[in-house]
Parts: structure tokens; C-alpha cells; sequence
């Protein structure tokens, strides 16, 4: 899409982070959430027809690789987050991805995939996820349904995709034209409760999709209320000595400008964060 190449370009532009090209995440890294039949089906082009209409994509060796990267990013987030304080994907939030097939866009789950690493290899035990797309975050909270130390909190358009949703352990739905004030309330809600459940990382999926003019997201958020979002996050994480490793999510603006204006914004206020983490 091109929102990441110019997320990308401004972020390269603007001389104040410091970027590096993800590892492609590998089978055994993706058999932590992914069934190994369908990791496959995927590399080799085996998907059914209903399969990719169901992902969205149309199947390519260059899908197969920008989707491994994605999940290589959020892993490598994830680790620089436990070592730093604050860390950025500028893809990621592949959410819609279960463990049996992709969806929605999303051909691996991302944060399933980093949350599964660092378990694996003993890093940290206990996590939180923060969504915050427009879109409820189905294929994650159905992959974490039963495991009580992934507290998975989303705030979504009760009335958008997915029309069925899966139950995390907090879900708050917001009507059709929600704006700045019943948003940022249901944003504290879910961070409140993630923070709660006492976690040793969180992954904040800083979707731009709830912006008032995003064609998919049925909100009316602004773009100042979709910062005041992420520094209330960040904000909330910092006083409680959480880290935060943030993904990016959705983003549909009628202007594509716009929606990389608020990922921007995003990952701006992650770089604020982690200045002051590294003053400590």
C-alpha cells in the first residue's frame, strides 16, 4: 500500500528516528500461531480461491515476503521495546489473521506471532494488546482466547468488519459516528484495564482508521483526538513502567495524505515517549 512507502519517507526525512530493515520471519517462527499447513498453502501459492478472496490479496511471492518482514518487524519491535522503553513497526497490526487461514487484509497475525517469541524463548510471560483500529481485532483475540496471560483489550465500530466479532477479554463497541470525547473515554477504559492485568509489554495497534473522514472506519474521531490517543497511551504505559511496542493498523482516508499525517503523528509521539523513557 502506499501509506508505508510514505510513512516510511517521512519518517527517513524527518532525521529523528532511527530505521532498520526487519528479518523476515521464519516458518518456525510463524508455527507459534499459524497452523503449518497453512504457512505452506501461503509460500507456495496452494491457497484456494475462497481463501484469497477471503485475505484479500492475490497471492504473489512479493505478498509472501512483505508479510514475513511485517512479522519480522513486530518481533524486532518487540525486542527493542524490552530493551528501550518504546519501539515502532511502521507495518504491522495484521490483526484479522487467524491461525488457520488469513483475512481481512492480513495474511500472518503479527503481534500473535511476536507474543509467541518472546514466550518461547523465555523472554516475558505476561502481555497486552491495545488495539485501537477501527476494525475489532478478531483473529487475535480468538488466538489468545485461552491463554489468561494475553489480556487483549479493542476498541471498534460496533456496526463495521468483522460483522462477527470474536470475544477478547475486554471489547468495547462504539455506534457509528463516535467523535473525539466517547472514543478517547473507551481508549482509557481499555488501557486502564490492560495495564490492570499487570503485563511486561504492551503492543498498541495505533490504527488511523477511526479518523472522521477514513471510507472504512465509520467514526468521526479527529486528527487531534487520534493524537491525544496515542499520548494517552504511551503517557499511561510510561507511568506504570510498561514498555510499548506499537504497530501501525489500518488507515483508509479519502486522501491518502491524511492517513499518513496520523500514523505519522503516531509514531511521533512513540519517539516523545521514548526520549523521556531513555531519561530515566
Amino acid at each position: 500500500m502506499e501509506k508505508y512507502t510514505r510513512l516510511r519517507e517521512r519518517v527517513e526525512g524527518a532525521g529523528r528516528c532511527v530505521l532498520v530493515e526487519p528479518d523476515a520471519a521464519s516458518d518456525t517462527e510463524l508455527s507459534l500461531a499459524h497452523r503449518p499447513s497453512y504457512i505452506r498453502k501461503v509460500v507456495e501459492g496452494s491457497l484456494s480461491r475462497d481463501e484469497v478472496r477471503r485475505m484479500g490479496f492475490p497471492w504473489s511471492p512479493e505478498l509472501v515476503e512483505r508479510s514475513r518482514r511485517s512479522v519480522g518487524g513486530t518481533i524486532g519491535a518487540a525486542r527493542a521495546a524490552l530493551a528501550e522503553g518504546v519501539s515502532v513497526n511502521l507495518a504491522g497490526g495484521t490483526h484479522h489473521a487467524f491461525p488457520d487461514r488469513g483475512s481481512g487484509f492480513c495474511v500472518f497475525n503479527d503481534v500473535a506471532v511476536a507474543v509467541r517469541v518472546l514466550q518461547a524463548a523465555r523472554l516475558i510471560h505476561r502481555m497486552g494488546v491495545v488495539d485501537l483500529d477501527v476494525h475489532q481485532g478478531d483473529g487475535t483475540a480468538a488466538i489468545f482466547r485461552d491463554s489468561p496471560e494475553v489480556f487483549t483489550a479493542s476498541v471498534h465500530g460496533a456496526n463495521n468488519f468483522p460483522f462477527r466479532k470474536e470475544a477478547g477479554d475486554l471489547d468495547i463497541d462504539l455506534p457509528d459516528g463516535a467523535s473525539d470525547d466517547t472514543y478517547l473515554d473507551a481508549v482509557i477504559r481499555a488501557v486502564d484495564a490492560v495495564l490492570a492485568s499487570s503485563p511486561e509489554l504492551i503492543f498498541y495497534v495505533a490504527g488511523a482508521d477511526a479518523f472522521e473522514s477514513d471510507r472504512l472506519g465509520r467514526l468521526s474521531v479527529s486528527k487531534e483526538g487520534l493524537s491525544r490517543r496515542d499520548a494517552l497511551v504511551f503517557d499511561a504505559a510510561r507511568a506504570a513502567s510498561v514498555p510499548v511496542a506499537m504497530v501501525m493498523g489500518g488507515g483508509y482516508a479519502e486522501t491518502v495524505d491524511d492517513t499518513v499525517d496520523i500514523h505519522y503523528l503516531s509514531v511521533d509521539t512513540a519517539r516523545e515517549s521514548h526520549a523521556r523513557w531513555s531519561r530515566r
